[in-house]
């Protein structure tokens, strides 16, 4: 195998160590554009590059085949490698940083999604919890509470509950009338309604039509 064909990339290499060779090769090519290294010179052999960096020679090595796919440096047989473009280097880094920028938008992206996941999680459980305690009461208390307004036009205004027979004619009881921002709690067959009277009123679900007949 020759010395270009040991220089190329192995494909097949994990995330991690990819991740390290391609930080050196940014790193290289920031220096090549700050002045530290320039062109046509001969950077140092894969042995000395690593023990600056820290890295094995293997890793170098992928470093300098990722720059000369990029027309950065170029690795001559027997030569080592040589400064081949400043112009490129500087390319090679604005490549680098905009997938760097998308794979942190991608990252919070995935993080939007997965918060979005929770909410409905969180929502879908309250719903759940409503519902338990709605069909507890629904339980509890057979009886719902209605309320009926009386309009200017209802045949009930200037009558009390006892003329009108309420609980007789509808099988609800009055528990309660809003009238001009308070309540009247149990209010008396004697009670005399008025228009704009809220009527509050428990009884069975049947009982919903015959108070619209008795009032409207």
């Amino acid at each position: 195998m020759t010395a270009g064909e040991q220089l190329r990339p192995n494909r097949s290499i994990t995330k991690q160590s990819r991740a390290i060779y391609e930080r050196i090769a940014i790193d290289i090519a920031r220096r090549i554009v700050e002045g530290d290294f320039s062109e046509g010179r001969r950077l140092s052999g894969r042995t000395l590059m690593s023990g600056e960096y820290g890295v094995s020679p293997e890793t170098i090595r992928r470093s300098f085949a990722l720059l000369e796919e990029m027309d950065v440096v170029e690795v001559r047989q027997n030569s080592g490698v040589v400064v081949k473009s400043v112009q490129q280097a500087a390319a090679f880094i604005e490549v680098f940083e905009k997938h760097d920028e998308s794979k942190k938008l991608l990252y919070r992206m995935h993080q939007i999604i997965g918060e979005h996941e929770a909410l409905n999680r969180e929502l879908y459980g309250i719903a759940d919890q409503m519902f338990s305690i709605n069909t507890r009461f629904a339980q509890a208390n057979p009886f719902p509470i209605y309320a009926y307004t009386l309009e200017e036009h209802s045949k009930a205004i200037g009558s009390c509950l006892g003329e009108l027979r309420f609980w007789q004619e509808t099988g609800a009881t009055v528990v309660g009338i809003r009238r001009e921002g308070s309540i009247i709690l149990s209010p008396g067959p004697k009670e005399p309604l008025q228009s704009g009277d809220t009527l509050l009123m428990v009884g069975p679900q049947d009982s919903v039509d015959r108070i619209d007949v008795l009032l409207r």
